[in-house]
């Protein structure tokens, strides 16, 4: 199953799970309408006001935190690109034929980054190719400080050996951050305190006249779609929301080596 289905899986759960509880809990009202007095109903209202609080906090720290976590992959790729033009440029102070092997290995390691995630939602083969980029930097690398001590001055290796060492941490941390989500546990946990607060505002809204549907179900809608943004936000290369215009930087990057 993919990642779209997967998620609009969740949300009709969630979706069908609180107008189920809505009405459990209209029901449940319903019934004990008759018997409750003005001060039972004080205390729930407390009770209810503390739970929705709860939700509205676990919905806010929740976005909050998808948020930023897609800004800060945004950012990342920015830096990679910044990272690889640095060290393609300082290639430049290595003579022939080092510095020019090195350009072109420099320009395939680039086409793997690009390719990998270019791969995603397939993530086994986004991790075959990221795999394979990790022993193209070794190879880099180890070509760089071969070429750096036979460079005559030697401060070259000073000037290119850094470059190189931050364009390959800066892919360790995308690479880690790419795959960094919000532990299920807490999706979870938003979808059992959803169903809860369904049933206290079911039993809130009993009528002895009929149900207000059309409340019931603006509320389930909001909760429901706010919950698919933060899966689709959390997860920027599965589903209909993308990092795409973010690629576009290292995508123009490679076009400006030929």
């Amino acid at each position: 199953m993919d990642f779209i289905a997967l998620s609009l899986r969740l949300t009709l759960m969630m979706v069908a799970g609180m107008l189920v509880c809505l009405e459990i809990g209209y029901r449940v009202g319903l019934r004990r309408s008759s018997r409750q007095n003005e001060s039972e109903k004080s205390g729930i209202s407390i009770i209810d006001a503390s739970i929705f609080g709860l939700l509205g906090l676990i919905l806010a720290f929740t976005f909050g935190g998808v948020v930023s976590r897609l800004d800060h992959r945004r950012q990342l790729i920015v830096e990679e690109a910044n990272a690889i033009e640095t060290a393609y440029l300082r290639l430049s102070i290595l003579a022939s034929p080092a510095g020019d092997a090195l350009r072109v290995q420099l320009k395939d390691y680039l086409d793997s980054r690009i390719g990998a995630y270019a791969l995603l939602p397939d993530t086994k083969a986004a991790l075959v190719e990221l795999a394979r980029g990790n022993r193209m930097q070794k190879e880099i690398w180890e070509n760089a400080v071969e070429a750096a001590k036979m460079a005559s001055p030697q401060p070259v290796a000073v000037l290119l050996l850094p470059a190189l060492n931050q364009m390959f941490d800066v892919a360790t941390k995308r690479t880690r951050a790419a795959f960094s989500h919000v532990p299920m546990p807490i999706i979870y946990l938003l979808m059992a305190t959803a169903w809860f607060c369904s049933i206290l505002a079911g039993y809130s809204l009993y009528n002895p006249k009929g149900r207000n549907i059309l409340h019931m179900l603006i509320f389930a809608a909001m909760i429901s779609v706010t919950f698919y943004a933060i899966l689709d936000l959390e997860y920027p290369r599965l589903g209909l929301i993308n990092l795409r215009d973010a690629d576009q930087v290292l995508i123009n990057l490679r076009a400006s080596f030929n």
